[in-house]
């Protein structure tokens, strides 16, 4: 699991004023002051937090999604993710649900890979990253307009690269999540040979 984020030094959060309440986030004015006494506001999305899911399959590729963003307006490669909106459930538990309900597997193994903030500099999501392997069928449960047109792409690990320089895929926590699980098979990879050291060497064709 990843540390947490250093305490700021000298810095005060005094509160925050609510400006817009949404079913997902909630918009807010946040009040701080800073060492030297200087008062000042800061627009900031609060959020119930995220995860993520890289599903690897056994002959080494990974499912992802395309999905439409309105955001963006426009429909993204990702690895399947959704927000934490049922209160008390545990992250890794979340994973496994949005894993099923989007992508239609279960896997036997879950890891984490990492703990992230998306976007710190207005944004207080928090994502847990996951590995899935061990991947078993079973019924998709999709929610929403945007999930009911969802489609299921299997890609191989050694398109990644490509797939990132060439504008395929452009989001940061499907980019990071591939790349982890990538070298981490990979090193589990080259430890599981007889004789060979986790020196790197043979790292780029393990998966």
């Amino acid at each position: 699991m990843s540390p947490p984020p250093a305490e700021p030094t000298g810095f005060r959060h005094l509160g925050d004023t609510t400006r817009y309440q949404g079913w997902r986030i909630v918009l807010v004015e946040a009040a701080f002051e800073a060492p030297d006494g200087t008062g000042f506001v800061r627009d900031v999305v609060r959020h119930p937090g995220a995860v993520a899911v890289v599903p690897v399959t056994g002959h080494g590729t990974v499912l992802l999604v395309r999905q439409y963003r309105g955001p963006v307006d426009a429909e993204l490669l990702e690895i399947p993710a959704g927000t934490r909106d049922v209160e008390g459930e545990p992250p890794e538990e979340t994973a496994r649900r949005e894993l099923a309900e989007e992508v239609g597997v279960r896997a036997t193994e879950l890891r984490l890979l990492v703990e992230m903030l998306n976007t710190p500099g207005f944004c207080d999501e928090r994502t847990h990253l996951y590995l899935a392997t061990g991947l078993e069928p079973c019924p998709t449960d999709r929610s929403g307009v945007e999930e009911h047109h969802m489609e299921v792409v299997e890609v191989p690990f050694g398109e990644i690269d490509a797939m990132v320089a060439d504008g395929r895929l452009v989001d940061g926590q499907t980019i990071l999540g591939l790349v982890l699980a990538r070298d981490l098979l990979a090193r589990e990879t080259v430890a599981a040979v007889p004789g060979r050291s986790g020196s790197g060497e043979g790292v780029s064709g393990a998966c």
